[in-house]
């Protein structure tokens, strides 16, 4: 009975022959795919069919992935949100400082330009406060009278009138703006050259164009400068612009509102000027000629009742101080000369009438000089 071992333990050809014979077909397979392209649809096919195999393999590698991708990329997009906002926020910031440092420069070159171009002395201030009185329009400065701040110097601003300096301490001074309700400006009309005076109002938000006619030539738009004749502010300075004109029948001036001309409580830097008004004195303080006519006219009629109050006084003190002498002369004439007794003693008064006489005109000559 002969035994053979079973199929699965049947030996074919060697290991060493098998390994040669896959390594002769690996390497043809290699060079015809390599110089021929032969395997190109094989590879194509394997891979179309391997794809939803190998998808499915890498979903949990995937699904791993994007969550720490997710995890990561959040908290770096907070970390850079807030560099962002921070950027940001700096950024602004330097941006407002720059807009502010531009408008800044631009409003001192124009202070500077307006500086050069005006002839009166002015010195460069800049706002410190408000005063604490809400009522008043009010500023404080930081310049005094140590810097040679004055009392009633005008402020201005490269726009046009912003005030005037209306107390000064030693390193500080108070400003009044042009909008206080008890300041006043000499203005004129550019267009028609109407001079009046314009006021602040209450409310401090506009300005009052007071003693103007209603048939004045006023126009909304018009622009008003000082006119000058105050001696304070210098003339041609911007002060406002006439914003409305209201004429009433039954009154003799009209109401003419204006906006100031230049940013009363917007200004940081001003200018406060020197002006000094080199014109003759005012009328008020020369004799006025009308006046002193009228002291002469009455010293002249004074001067007659006063010469006919004493040439009569005169003359009578002459006739009675002549009177008693020709009474003295009457009785002595008797008694030195000796004369007849038969004349009469009527004789006697015309001689005292005649020496009466020449004394009393002489008297009267005497008076009338004097």
């Amino acid at each position: 009975m002969e035994y053979s071992p079973p199929p699965l333990f049947k030996q074919g050809p060697s290991a060493l022959a098998r390994l040669i014979l896959f390594v002769l077909i690996a390497l043809a397979l290699l060079i015809s795919d390599a110089r021929f392209r032969t395997l190109e649809i094989v590879r194509g096919v394997l891979g179309a069919g391997l794809y939803p195999l190998q998808r499915a393999a890498l979903v949990p590698r995937d699904i791993f992935m994007g969550a720490a991708d997710l995890a990561v990329t959040s908290a770096t997009l907070r970390t850079e949100n807030d560099k962002l906002h921070a950027r940001n926020l700096q950024l602004s910031q330097q941006a407002n400082e720059a807009a502010q440092l531009d408008a800044e420069n631009k409003h001192l070159r124009n202070l500077l330009q307006l500086s050069q171009r005006m002839t009166t002395q002015s010195i460069p201030a800049e706002i410190q406060y408000d005063t604490r009185d809400p009522f008043t329009q009010k500023v404080v400065i930081g310049r005094g009278s140590q810097q040679g701040i004055k009392d009633g110097s005008p402020v201005v601003n490269e726009d046009g009138v912003i005030g005037q300096i209306t107390r000064v301490f030693p390193m500080q001074s108070e400003v009044t703006l042009l909008t206080d309700k008890d300041q006043a400006v000499p203005v004129q009309i550019v267009r028609t050259g109407l001079r009046s005076v314009i006021y602040g109002t209450p409310k401090g938000d506009a300005l009052d164009l007071r003693f103007v006619p209603i048939s004045a030539d006023v126009l909304a738009g018009d622009e008003l400068v000082t006119s000058g004749l105050d001696g304070v502010y210098p003339p041609g300075l911007p002060v406002a612009k006439v914003v409305r004109v209201d004429k009433q029948a039954d009154t003799a001036f009209a109401r003419v509102v204006c906006q100031p001309i230049a940013p009363v409580r917007g200004a940081r830097d001003l200018l406060v000027l020197h002006y000094e008004n080199n014109v003759p004195p005012r009328p008020a303080d020369e004799p006025d000629p009308a006046t002193v006519a009228k002291e002469a006219k009455k010293k002249n009629a004074k001067t007659p009742d006063k010469g006919k109050d004493t040439k009569p006084a005169e003359p009578a003190k002459a006739g009675a101080a002549s009177a008693p002498a020709a009474a003295a002369a009457a009785p002595a004439k008797p008694a030195s000369s000796a004369k007849p007794a038969g004349k009469s003693p009527v004789e006697k008064k015309p001689a005292a009438e005649k020496s009466a006489k020449p004394q009393t005109a002489r008297g009267t000559a005497e008076g009338a000089k004097q």
